[in-house]
């Protein structure tokens, strides 16, 4: 206890009674041992040196606690809670940026940002097989875009489908406006990196570049982003655009598309009945997954490989050349009903055919109904989860 009390004390204090000697006879203070003399000029200096020492500790320790009020613990929590909702980085980088730019938030937001962009660069060759179709649609034409990620959490994100879906409205806007033919098309992700874009999300806003908005959402991810490909269907003639999203997080996003395009000779048909024909044909490619419109369309290398597997496989069986002829040809039905339109069952009804849907449907509306094309697109189709992506791009599956 007495030790406690005395440490309580000034450390000059104690050091002062240093100087004061034990015994007046002599000229050397003992400090309660006769043994170990100490000169009174060597305790003077000493306690000095200690004096200042103090001192100086408490300045150094005045001048931490001054820094470190800069930012209250409150307000630090509350910088890092208010930059993390304008960034969505993730705690620790914003914590960093935060520290490393004393405390000023729009100091940090500007470095996270650096960072961010810095750190999308080295992304860019990590392969990004994840992500969402966005589809925009007008009266004239459909567009679905393509927009990587690496992993399906991103998928999810708030931001990476607005980003998606503003893409696809783009497209709409600027891709083809001078095409009067009908058709599909397919849309270069590179005619689009000097675009504008305007964003208008709470954590990205505002007009910038589509390069410059694919790598900010990839600083904000922490993941690859990458503009895939996209496809546009064009109408000039009496048709219908009728499309198709399969696991759709929200209206014009999805894992799947299916387009079809329903064409008639009458403009004054019902569009109603086309309409809703339509939308189950456009379903019925994203599961069905055709290649080819007819029989006549599907291509003669195509169909000579196929001829070529076909008989290989018959040969095994040591029938004689006729019987392999006769078996090749059977196979070769069954080969077209699996990737032409007009041969496959219909996924609503399988007790008829494409050809029969259209069929009925024409003599509903009193006009012949054609399909005019199709395309099919599904997130990551083509692609391989390996080290570095490949060189050639995918095409969708279209007709």
């Amino acid at each position: 206890m007495a030790f406690s009390r005395g440490a309580k004390r000034h450390i000059q204090f104690v050091f002062s009674n240093m100087g004061r000697p034990m015994c007046s006879m002599r000229d050397y203070s003992t400090l309660g041992s006769t043994h170990f003399p100490v000169c009174r000029d060597e305790v003077k200096q000493m306690s000095s040196f200690i004096s200042k020492y103090a001192q100086s500790m408490f300045a150094f320790g005045t001048l931490l606690r001054k820094y470190n009020a800069s930012a209250s613990d409150a307000d630090q929590i509350n910088l890092i809670k208010q930059l993390r909702e304008r960034t969505s980085a993730p705690m620790k980088d914003v914590k960093s940026a935060l520290v490393d730019c004393n405390w000023d938030i729009e100091a940090a937001h500007k470095e996270l940002r650096r960072r961010g962009v810095v750190l999308a660069s080295k992304k860019s060759s990590r392969i990004a097989t994840e992500g969402l179709l966005a589809l925009a649609q007008n009266d004239n034409k459909v567009v679905v875009i393509e927009l990587n990620c690496e992993t399906d959490f991103v998928a999810r994100n708030d931001i990476f489908q607005h980003v998606a879906l503003s893409l696809a409205k783009l497209a709409l806007r600027v891709d083809g406006s001078s095409q009067q033919v009908s058709g599909t098309f397919p849309i270069a992700p590179e005619s689009f990196e000097d675009l504008k874009l305007n964003l208008d999300h709470p954590k990205l806003s505002g007009e910038t570049t589509v390069q410059s908005a694919v790598t900010e959402l990839a600083a904000m991810m922490g993941e690859n982003i990458k503009l895939r490909r996209g496809f546009s269907m064009v109408k000039n003639s009496p048709a219908i655009l009728s499309t198709y999203l399969h696991a759709s997080p929200q209206p014009g996003l999805g894992r799947l598309a299916g387009v079809v395009s329903l064409e008639v000779d009458d403009s004054l048909a019902s569009f109603d009945s086309l309409q809703h024909v339509g939308s189950e044909l456009a379903m019925h490619i994203v599961a069905a997954k055709p290649l080819f419109i007819t029989k006549e369309l599907v291509s003669s290398d195509a169909l000579e490989s196929e001829r070529e597997i076909l008989k290989s496989q018959a040969e095994g069986s040591g029938k004689s050349q006729m019987a392999i002829e006769k078996m090749v040809e059977g196979r070769l039905r069954k080969y077209f009903e699996e990737v032409v339109l007009m041969e496959q069952k219909f996924i609503v009804n399988d007790t008829m055919t494409v050809k029969t849907v259209l069929d009925n449907l024409s003599k509903e509306i009193g006009c012949p109904v054609k399909i005019g094309s199709f395309f099919r697109m599904e997130v990551g189709e083509g692609t391989e989860s390996v080290v570095a992506a490949t060189e050639s791009e995918p095409v969708a599956q279209a007709a």
